[in-house]
């Protein structure tokens, strides 16, 4: 099973599964509006056992996240919304909820520093607040009343996001790579002194052609020609280099 994040082209597959799985559905710009908007916070999931039987095959889609950061906060304080999570009914008890939740989680506090999460889901779906409350530690703040469309109750529900901690930004890992290489030229340095030669010493190899020949080394001239060496050849990555000895005349 692969959680990966939504693409445009999985908006059909994805208002799929919502009609066949829960009864709050929305219209197909609806899904658009959270791709465009927020692409780094929703999530698919599909199945990779399932074999494509051309190129232009769709995956299977087994279950999604849809989710956003709220536009204009009550309170002030950045956060984000889970519109929608549903799995398939063959493949769910197999952790994929809370997998698309956690990645969801992350994006949202590595991508907008989101301090909580909030969410709504029926009174009567036991299942999803074993899940919210249970696995993912949400904490029910309020019920509000006849928030469906079928005048069913809901509870809104928050998650803490503070304690997920941020991962090392680009800046810093390059900062350290290149204190890396620094160390690594400064100890090359240091052993190439140990040895008794400058760190401008000649290629110790031999030269093919021009590449790699030591400046200051004598020409040696044979006839009216000099003999250098001239790559005629590689097997591919298997064998050695093949050279053979010319005259330029």
């Amino acid at each position: 099973m692969d959680i990966r994040q939504l693409r445009s082209s999985d908006l059909p597959l994805i208002q799929h599964a919502n009609l066949e799985n829960l009864p709050e559905n929305y219209f197909l710009k609806y899904y658009l509006y959270h791709a465009l908007s927020w692409p780094q916070l929703s999530f698919v999931a599909v199945d990779a056992s399932r074999p494509r039987k051309s190129a232009y095959d769709y995956p299977k889609i087994v279950g999604y996240v849809l989710a956003k950061m709220e536009e204009e906060p009550a309170d002030g304080v950045q956060h984000g919304h889970i519109t929608s999570l549903s799995v398939m009914r063959t493949h769910r008890r197999l952790g994929i909820a809370e997998k698309l939740m956690r990645q969801s989680q992350l994006a949202m506090v590595e991508t907008f520093e989101a301090k909580y999460v909030s969410l709504h889901v029926r009174v009567s779906n036991a299942a999803a607040r074993h899940l919210y409350q249970d696995t993912l530690g949400f904490k029910n703040e309020k019920t509000e009343a006849k928030y469906y469309a079928d005048g069913e109750d809901a509870f809104c529900m928050r998650l803490d996001l503070e304690p997920i901690p941020l991962s090392s930004s680009p800046s810093s890992s390059s900062s350290s790579s290149a204190d890396e290489n620094e160390n690594h030229q400064r100890k090359d340095k240091e052993s190439s002194r140990a040895n008794g030669r400058g760190t401008n010493h000649v290629d110790e190899s031999d030269p093919v052609g021009e590449v790699g020949r030591d400046p200051h080394a004598a020409e040696s001239a044979s006839g009216s020609g000099r003999r250098i060496k001239v790559a005629v050849g590689r097997g591919l990555g298997v064998g050695d280099l093949v050279e053979k000895v010319e005259v330029k005349r």
